[in-house]
């Protein structure tokens, strides 16, 4: 490996934005931004660069859950091998999966925080474990989880080049959040902190397509605009929901404990995403547990007939939007025989909104877009600022088939199999 292959062009390689970030070198390195700011792909670029450049330093890659690592990090480092011409120098063993960079052996591992304490026994052959990055660190519900992982980032080498250090990167969706009290607030920050807000202004290899559905949020919904858009912490003033907590939790337990469980569909396809959210319903307590999400556009109908047969849910209830009637047919005809479409009506909206409010409701951390939603979803303003009794109508996928779930119980029929006849007698 010359000087001249391991030399990066930083203007042709990560744009604009990005110049402090990629020369930094304190031990904390973080950087929010907002949707398709590029943070992920130069963050794997910049990694992929530094493996090459230092022989000492290998890299702990961290997830909320360590499956998701597959499908974004590990994807997203070995893109960045191929963007630096560099592909061919590596191995990517995409079944762990780890990557190794083969001329000296140093490693790219990557884990989830499903148990942090296993992360804290990490051995690497060559050199040392001195960098770790945590994407989509937003999902990391407690800051002990986080502090676990930055504590087996230790040791020392001898070499005057050597630095430790701990990337972050994240969408910022509640101002609510750790994040913000230990990277951000000038008052409580950690030292030796290098945080920044990037955008998608920043990032030039945008299309002219999805640069005016970002601008145009600002003219749909200002305030989830401040957050997608400006990368700014969302404020939970005007929040139709204030009664959530984003908790983990042991999911088949507190199946087997409650033994009540609720299934929605909202549909969708070129703009708006397929949804099923499932929640354990304690009525005694008034609690309740989301624990499973389903978020995708452009689902065909044999698309959502698999995902619900691959969730185990194809003889569960599920109450789907009315709306298409036809697509529940067609699932129904497919077998999924305990769908049924949603009851909708005059005030129907709000009356979903108070039942879930009457809830003390906790979110498991791997709902990623049910979190989301939570934390973004607001009632109007007049032209005079006052919050309007009527939530802004956009970015409640999850929550309005979350609202479809739960109509069996605020219906004043208590038992599911007469709820389901009573929708039937209505036709829907």
């Amino acid at each position: 490996m010359t000087t001249k292959e391991n030399r990066v062009s930083i203007k042709k390689t990560i744009g604009k934005g990005y110049n402090r970030f990629w020369n930094n070198k304190q031990f904390y390195r973080v950087v929010k931004g907002s949707r398709g700011s590029k943070k992920s792909k130069n963050t794997a670029i910049n990694f992929i660069h530094r493996i090459m450049k230092y022989k000492w330093a290998n890299l702990l890659v961290v997830r909320r859950y360590s499956n998701t690592n597959k499908q974004s990090t590990y994807t997203d480092l070995k893109w960045a091998a191929s963007q630096l011409g560099v592909a061919h120098l590596f191995k990517f063993n995409e079944s762990m999966p780890e990557i190794t960079y083969i001329p000296t052996g140093q490693k790219i591992l990557f884990r989830g925080l499903d148990d942090e304490l296993k992360i804290t026994s990490i051995t690497v052959d060559v050199g040392i474990l001195c960098w770790a990055w945590f994407e989509e660190a937003y999902q990391i519900e407690t800051e002990s989880k986080f502090r676990t992982v930055v504590e087996s980032i230790r040791g020392m080498y001898d070499d005057p080049d050597f630095f430790k250090q701990i990337t972050v990167t994240f969408n910022p969706w509640s101002e609510r959040h750790w994040l913000k009290k230990t990277f951000f607030d000038e008052e409580t920050k950690e030292k030796d902190t290098f945080a920044i807000t990037t955008t998608f202004r920043c990032n030039e290899w945008l299309d002219q397509v999805d640069r005016d559905r970002y601008e145009d949020l600002y003219r749909t919904n200002p305030r989830r605009a401040r957050i997608v858009c400006d990368g700014e912490w969302g404020v939970a003033e005007g929040l139709v929901f204030d009664n959530f907590h984003v908790k983990d939790f042991d999911i088949q337990q507190k199946i087997k404990e409650i033994q009540e469980t609720a299934h929605g569909m909202d549909f969708g396809f070129t703009n708006d995403p397929t949804t099923l959210p499932s929640s354990v319903v304690d009525l005694k307590k008034k609690e309740l547990w989301i624990y499973d999400e389903h978020y995708e556009k452009a689902m065909l109908t044999a698309d959502i007939y698999n995902m619900i047969v691959n969730k185990g849910l194809k003889e569960s209830h599920i109450t789907a939007d009315s709306a298409e009637k036809r697509l529940i047919q067609e699932l129904i005809n497919k077998g999924i025989r305990r769908l049924r479409a949603s009851v909708k009506g005059k005030g129907s909206i709000n009356q979903g909104i108070l039942f879930i409010q009457g809830f003390k409701v906790y979110i498991h951390p791997k709902c990623e877009y049910t979190i989301e939603e939570f934390n973004t979803y607001t009632f109007q303003q007049d032209k005079e600022g006052k919050w309007l009794n009527e939530p802004i109508d956009a970015n409640n996928h999850i929550i309005d088939a979350l609202r479809y779930s739960l109509e069996q119980y605020h219906m004043g029929v208590s038992d599911k199999s007469k709820t389901y006849k009573a929708l039937k007698s209505l036709g829907l």
